[in-house]
């Protein structure tokens, strides 16, 4: 990224129409791309280290029949990052599929068809069991759930997973580790997850935009509190519903060559949850799914959400 460019060009450069809308939460502002005009609308929620950047290849072409809604999570991108509250409460999923809901409610939409990546996926998870009222569909890209991930845990899923384990450390021992040389850790956490065949799907000025995001002190210290309400409260929120299967229609994509891909059934772990299950590995990928092959994920989206849309009038 040159001296010049700014946060706000790399965004229109590469979501041509898209508008900048921020919305409060409760004294959080949540910094949220809004595009196309169709009368479906489609969530779309990013991974970690990254921000709603990560749907660039993704969201323009879903605009061209659906609103597309793409906010940064709080803690990631350009949305507020609040200190986190000794119970890491205001990081817990259920806080930031709320804040989901306050963005649909600011922009007057009443279901929505949401799509999650990594931790994106992970409060898309919880925005169903918790909303299922405002959920037409759910896309759960590259994730089992968190209650899985953690009970399952073995050496292979902590080796490769090992900042599950790191983040979760108290404050402020992963802050100042992780943070102390962010492009390295931005760079290397890429090239240990995609292929080599995808690379080119991570231009330079993407990646910069990465590493200005994780060189902010405040975000890394979110991102932890991520992780650390993850393997707190979100697992005593998540249990009691493992006792009841929810109806949403879900659809599964993962990598065929990512740690979830490798380590796990996908189909059956979601089936235990879920109703109503389809879904695949996507061939030559890693877990960066939607930048690594984002074709494919632009026509299963597309096919999903028209066969779950309302019927027009």
């Amino acid at each position: 990224m040159t001296h010049e460019e700014t946060p706000v060009t790399i965004l229109q450069k590469y979501f041509p129409g898209f508008r900048e809308v921020r919305v409060d939460v409760g004294g959080v502002g949540i910094h949220t791309l809004v595009g196309g005009s169709g009368p479906e609308a489609v969530l779309l929620l990013h991974g970690h280290p990254e921000s709603a950047l990560m749907w660039r290849l993704v969201a323009p072409k879903l605009a061209e029949k659906y609103t597309v809604v793409a906010p940064d999570l709080r803690g990631y991108g350009m949305s507020d990052k609040p200190s986190g509250l000794p119970d890491h409460s205001n990081y817990s999923k259920r806080v930031m599929a709320a804040d989901q809901i306050a963005v649909m409610d600011h922009l007057g939409i009443d279901a929505v068809h949401v799509a999650g990546h990594d931790r994106g996926a992970r409060v898309a998870h919880r925005l169903l069991l918790d909303h299922a009222e405002r959920v037409k569909s759910a896309t759960l890209i590259d994730i089992v759930s968190t209650w899985d991930a953690y009970a399952l845990t073995g050496r292979e899923f902590a080796t490769k997973y090992w900042h599950w384990f790191f983040y979760t450390q108290p404050y402020d021992f992963p802050e100042v580790f992780l943070g102390s040389h962010p492009e390295y850790f931005i760079h290397s956490n890429l090239a240990k997850k995609v292929g080599p065949s995808a690379r080119a799907n991570f231009p330079d000025d993407v990646m910069a935009e990465y590493v200005r995001y994780y060189s902010d002190p405040a975000n890394v210290h979110a991102i932890a509190e991520d992780y650390r309400a993850a393997a707190g409260i979100d697992l005593i929120h998540d249990e009691p519903d493992r006792a009841h299967k929810f109806a949403t229609p879900l659809l599964l994509l993962w990598g065929a060559n990512s740690v979830v891909g490798g380590l796990y059934d996908v189909m059956d772990l979601w089936r235990r949850l879920a109703l109503d299950v389809s879904g695949h590995a996507v061939p030559e990928c890693g877990h960066f799914v939607p930048e690594e092959k984002p074709d494919v994920v632009i026509d299963e989206l597309q096919r999903f959400v028209a066969a779950h849309s309302s019927p027009r009038s």
